[in-house]
């Protein structure tokens, strides 16, 4: 048997090492065009939107913080990668991936930035880390955000493709220890007690989430596979390694692994749904 905290030392791997590879990886790659502006404004949309919808859901529910900020977070981003990339190669062909790649990397840009400092914040509500100062240091000092930002910055004067093969390798380690991890912390028989929370993210992530992509691309007048993996994408469940960080920090953690296992399931169900709409829609 495993120890109790067993998924901490998993957790210290992903987010000290895995997650900052994974920055330095693919942040340096995102090419900014007009011609990606759905993949592109897509993850921010939905963060934005989940903020709004969530702030609608808490105005009735009043939630406490942890829950209110976890929702936020499994709501806002999404699992684009780990299931977003294997499901787009299996509905539209692995040549069409590269539609998916920009819209991961901005997902992965928005949890590095907007979503680990959402995160730390309501972790350190309650606490004097409340005091600007001391919450910059503890951002500045988390290893994912660093990691972002050395890629964001240094990229312009240093090529970091010759570190790729070795980065690869550390990626790779990260969704299989995430899930791991959130394995570890699964409780099923808590699914009553957080039903009207689990419900309430699922309802967002994988159906209004893909709703507000689909309208996004009629609003830029995106066409084929770019708008319909756009939408695709949208649709796929919650952010592994958000969820993970933020019932790290105490963010309601039981409904944190259980909207990631709940999303996994019900997600497949709801993304060959949404295939077939589109392929009717364009």
């Amino acid at each position: 048997m495993l120890p109790a905290d067993a998924h901490k030392g998993v957790n210290a791997w992903v987010i000290n090492v895995a997650l900052p590879a994974l920055a330095l990886r693919y942040v340096p790659d995102i090419e900014w065009s007009s011609h990606l502006l759905l993949s592109l404004l897509g993850p921010m949309v939905i963060w934005f939107g989940a903020w709004l919808f969530v702030r609608i859901y808490d105005w009735k529910k009043q939630l406490p913080t942890g829950s209110r900020t976890a929702l936020i977070v499994t709501c806002g981003l999404g699992n684009t990668a780990f299931l977003g990339f294997p499901m787009v190669a299996a509905f539209y062909g692995e040549s069409e991936i590269h539609h998916a790649v920009v819209f991961d990397q901005m997902t992965f840009l928005l949890f590095s930035t907007l979503g680990v400092i959402t995160i730390l914040r309501a972790s350190s509500e309650n606490t004097e880390t409340l005091k600007f100062a001391f919450f910059l240091k503890k951002v500045f000092r988390f290893p994912p955000f660093l990691g972002c930002l050395i890629a964001l910055i240094f990229s312009n004067f240093i090529d970091f493709s010759p570190a790729n093969p070795f980065l690869d390798k550390l990626v790779a380690t990260m969704s299989p220890m995430a899930l791991f991890s959130i394995g570890l912390q699964l409780k099923f028989g808590a699914i009553k007690e957080e039903w009207k929370l689990i419900s309430a993210g699922l309802f967002y992530k994988l159906l209004l989430a893909p709703v507000l992509i689909l309208l996004l691309a009629i609003i830029l007048k995106s066409s084929g596979n770019l708008a319909k993996i756009g939408v695709f994408e949208a649709g796929m469940s919650s952010h592994i390694t958000a969820s993970l960080l933020a019932g790290q920090n105490g963010l309601n953690p039981r409904y944190c692994s259980l909207m990631v296992g709940m999303g996994i399931l019900t997600g497949f169900i709801t993304a060959t749904g949404w295939y077939f709409l589109l392929e009717y829609l364009f």
